[in-house]
């Protein structure tokens, strides 16, 4: 009964291991438009490159350089 149970949790936990590895490239092939596939690429390569998630810091960069382009201002310029 016990091995039973223990099989089951190892299966199971297979099972998501495998959807969650394969889910993004589904995702991608299904979803992003093929301009924007080797960009998606080049940022799920940098995230899945550590234990870390680095997104954040990466979304952050691009939020301020999005408002900068935004407003006008050159990069480094005077802050208000």
């Amino acid at each position: 009964m016990i091995v039973a149970v223990v099989a089951l949790l190892v299966l199971f936990f297979l099972f998501v291991e495998l959807v969650a590895a394969i889910a993004p490239v589904l995702i991608i092939v299904t979803l992003v438009p093929r301009e924007d596939r080797p960009a998606l690429a080049h940022l799920l390569a940098q995230v899945d490159s550590s234990r870390r998630l680095r997104i954040w810091p990466a979304l952050r960069a691009a939020t301020a350089q999005r408002r900068e382009t935004l407003s006008g201002r050159s990069p480094g310029g005077p802050r208000r």
